[in-house]
């Protein structure tokens, strides 16, 4: 039966020719043909069971997966790191970088991105309005989001900030964050937060280290019961809470419907702040756990990939999911902490898929080079990758078994 939950925003620019996939592996072990159309799946059958089209993709030696989302980016600093000097808020690199960023996460196979992006101080809404032409360059590819976040939202200063977040909903930001933290008064900033979401109906997002229990229990006392639902992240500092006072803390986010984003790839804040939440007391407490990248090679890490599939293996390899944990937490249940409809690989469904060499989900946790991206329909990226062994070091290989040798 089809999907009639709402499509996601952004242009109209699905592929009406269709598409067909064929000899896709699942992760049930089924071989199928998948038929695409008008940016959803048509139809699922058993390899060689639909009618031939001429366009199609082979994905034999392929598994087919929902495709990841991105819920926690930063694009106005990402790909900053190496770049001397203070980094640009201005227009044009604000929007190269988060272009930039974007199309690398579509690459790991990242259709749908969230990005947090600072309005007020100096930079005001320039960095934000940079953002939001990036992501009108990349309608038809990735549907992109931006959250707005305000440094200051209490006091003298922060009524400044408060007009302008008001002002960023309107321009176009989607979902209104920031970071408590960071206020003289952490309560009065998520309290304002929440009350600008409740004016245009919009999430929230926030930034929150999660080391004191009160003030997260405050939240998800103010929290509780507003539609559409809160996110908070990356909660590392829960993991540095006693077990009860963290497990008491989970309980309370779980009664409220928050979910926590967690960025098991190193965080976005500074190295003393790094380390990744709780998740298995998280999950144990019901709450929902979303995985997000974060930090895109800018100082808080240079060395970021921006890769699902990583964020997914590090969950399965520190956390102790399963893979089929580990990567609904970087799909499905990413998804939904951006409001978006569910995908599966079944008829009626959004054609936002992933197709990644190799057999099992745990094989391609572990090792996933080669990958295929399906938006709205149509294959929008494609990875690459051949391994080739020179005869004399094969040979060496072989030989070091019958040798003994280590």
């Amino acid at each position: 039966m089809p999907d009639s939950r709402p499509r996601p925003p952004g242009g109209t620019t699905a592929d009406t020719t269709g598409l067909l996939l064929c000899g896709a592996r699942l992760t049930d072990g089924r071989t199928v043909d998948v038929r695409l159309s008008d940016g959803r799946i048509e139809a699922v059958g058993t390899a060689g069971s639909l009618a031939p089209h001429p366009a199609r993709v082979d994905l034999h030696g392929y598994l087919l997966l929902p495709a990841p989302a991105e819920p926690h980016g930063h694009a106005d600093t990402a790909l900053t790191a190496d770049s001397p000097g203070p980094v640009s808020y201005a227009a044009e690199p604000v929007q190269r970088r988060a272009t930039e960023a974007a199309l690398l996460q579509l690459g790991h196979g990242a259709t749908a991105l969230r990005s947090h992006v600072r309005i007020g101080a100096v930079q005001g809404l320039g960095p934000l309005k940079a953002v939001l032409r990036a992501r009108r360059s990349l309608r038809g590819l990735a549907d992109l989001t931006a959250v707005a976040v305000p440094r200051l939202l209490t006091g003298l200063a922060g009524a400044d900030g408060l007009a302008m977040l008001r002002d960023a909903v309107k321009m176009g930001a989607a979902v209104v964050g920031g970071c408590p933290d960071a206020d003289p008064d952490p309560a009065g900033y998520a309290e304002a937060v929440l009350g600008v979401a409740a004016e245009h109906g919009c999430p929230v997002d926030l930034h929150t280290h999660g080391d004191d229990p009160g003030r997260l229990a405050g939240l998800a006392a103010m929290a509780g019961g507003l539609r559409p639902g809160v996110s908070v992240g990356p909660c590392a500092g829960l993991a540095r809470l006693p077990h009860e006072v963290a497990a008491r803390t989970a309980e309370r986010l779980a009664a409220a419907g928050i979910t926590v984003i967690c960025l098991p790839q190193g965080g976005c804040g500074a190295m003393e702040q790094r380390g990744g939440a709780p998740v298995r007391l998280l999950r144990a407490a019901g709450v929902r756990v979303a995985a997000g990248s974060g930090a895109l090679r800018d100082v808080s890490n240079p060395v970021g990939r921006g890769d699902p599939l990583e964020a997914a293996y590090l969950l399965a390899s520190q956390s102790g999911l399963r893979a089929q944990e580990a990567y609904a937490a970087v799909s499905a249940a990413a998804r939904e902490a951006m409001g978006l409809p569910e995908v599966r690989v079944e008829a009626g469904f959004p054609a936002e898929l992933l197709a990644v060499r190799g057999e099992r989900l745990a094989g391609v946790l572990s090792l996933a080079y080669s990958r295929i991206v399906i938006h709205r329909g149509r294959v929008v990226a494609r990875t690459s990758a051949v391994r080739e062994y020179c005869d004399s070091a094969a040979a060496v290989a072989l030989e070091l078994p019958r040798q003994g040798r280590p």
